[in-house]
């Protein structure tokens, strides 16, 4: 439009400028001279608007077009600048928004920071009060020792939490004198695993050893010979002396406090056999070894106080020896299966079948005091089992051992466990 305005502008310019050249009527042409008729036939001398004039007049015109275009520039300029100043606020505006974008991810971020941080928290304040637990648990724990400790044995119990493992080997004594041990530590507390009936004297040494149990009976003179491998001695407390010493050193196993019987080793005929071919002592039996059939366990030919045996008496020359496990050694005898059985001092069935138990005339064997064997770091974690097993050894001598034996091996028949209990609940060690 502005152009339109410009081109209609320059038109009336020039027509102006026309009318203003001819000063009347006639027609004019631009840059000739002449005689123009006048109304007496003469001329009249007509002259044109010379170029300079139409310059001039057109120079106001050009003038006039240049503030428009001037004006035009200065539109077109101010068009520019706006346009550049909405570039320049296009290209804020775009780095406000990626500010902006950079503001949320940074809250965004810091969020997750203080969930991280909230999580931290949670997760210490959970140590923390699991440690309290911990201490807590720690502190009853002391609190039960200390408890325990100011009522003495009778609310004893195991330090380490473990149950302490009995052990035995493989006849009626040891089975009595392992409940006697069990059931005299589960009434101060204690929980015991019974691991009874193991076998002969090297299967239950190996036990120990090997800490599978904690403890089982041992007589003195068993640990002197057989497991120690040395000459046999007499004096019970020079025994007990050395197998305690040799023990501790060797296999970290001590022994507690030894009970008063002595179950030492013997020979045993029915009253009819032993009339019958007139033996009553060792010297007998070495001397009619060729007509008697014996019945053992099945170590005793090899063990080293049988050889021993056989060299201070001369020799055993058997008819025949059959090994049978202690508890149809007697049965056999009973039947005439066998003439002469391998015995221990407290056997049950020496009074009870009425036996004839073999003079020992040469005071060959030592003697067999029982004990409990236990292992070194099972005391150190457990002090008082020496104290509750050392008040029970006292109670048993030759006859007691011997009646125990009896109340399972006679014609009651009753088992370990009840008679262990009935006789320590009469010794007032059981409630």
């Amino acid at each position: 439009m502005k152009h339109n305005f410009f081109r209609s502008m320059l038109m009336l310019t020039l027509m102006l400028v026309v009318v203003a050249c001819g000063g009347g009527t006639g027609t004019a042409t631009t840059g000739t001279t002449g005689p123009a008729p006048n109304a007496e036939g003469g001329s009249i001398a007509v002259t044109a608007a010379p170029t300079e004039m139409i310059a001039e007049a057109t120079a106001p015109m050009e003038m006039t077009m240049e503030p428009e275009m001037t004006m035009e520039a200065t539109m077109d300029s101010e068009m520019t600048m706006e346009s550049e100043e909405t570039t320049e606020a296009t290209m804020e505006s775009e780095e406000t928004t990626e500010a902006t974008m950079e503001s949320e991810e940074t809250t965004e971020a810091t969020m997750e920071s203080e969930e991280t941080t909230e999580a931290t928290m949670e997760s210490e304040m959970t140590t923390e009060a699991t440690m309290d637990t911990d201490m807590t648990a720690e502190a009853t724990m002391d609190t039960d020792m200390t408890a325990a400790a100011t009522t003495g044995a009778a609310a004893a119990g195991p330090r380490s939490g473990d149950p302490i493992r009995i052990g035995s080997k493989n006849f009626t004594e040891e089975f009595i004198l392992g409940e006697l041990y069990a059931q005299a530590l589960e009434a101060n507390g204690f929980t015991v695993e019974r691991k009874l009936n193991l076998g002969a004297t090297p299967i239950a040494q190996q036990a120990l050893t090997n800490d599978e149990i904690d403890l089982y009976p041992e007589y003195t003179s068993t640990g002197l010979l057989e497991v120690l491998k040395q000459e046999p001695q007499t004096d019970r407390q020079a025994i007990f002396d050395t197998v305690k010493r040799e023990y501790e050193s060797q296999f970290q196993v001590t022994w507690l406090e030894p009970a008063p019987f002595n179950n030492t080793n013997t020979f045993a005929m029915t009253q009819a056999r032993s009339d019958e071919l007139g033996i009553k002592t060792y010297s007998d039996l070495a001397a009619k070894a060729g007509e008697v059939v014996l019945g053992g366990p099945p170590e005793f030919i090899d063990r080293q106080d049988t050889q021993a045996l056989y060299a201070a008496y001369g020799g055993f020359n058997w008819k025949e020896v059959r090994q049978l496990d202690p508890g149809v050694r007697y049965q056999a005898l009973q039947d005439g299966d066998i003439d002469v059985v391998v015995a221990f001092g407290t056997d049950g069935q020496i009074g009870g079948f009425n036996l004839v138990a073999l003079e020992d005339d040469k005071s060959f064997y030592p003697p067999y005091q029982v004990a409990p064997v236990i292992r070194q770091d099972t005391l150190a974690e457990n002090p008082d089992i020496a104290t509750i097993l050392n008040s029970v050894s006292p109670t048993l001598d030759d006859k007691t051992m011997a009646t125990l034996n009896w109340m399972v091996d006679g014609p009651d028949k009753m088992e370990p466990a009840d008679v262990a209990r009935q006789f320590l609940t009469d010794k007032g060690i059981v409630k």
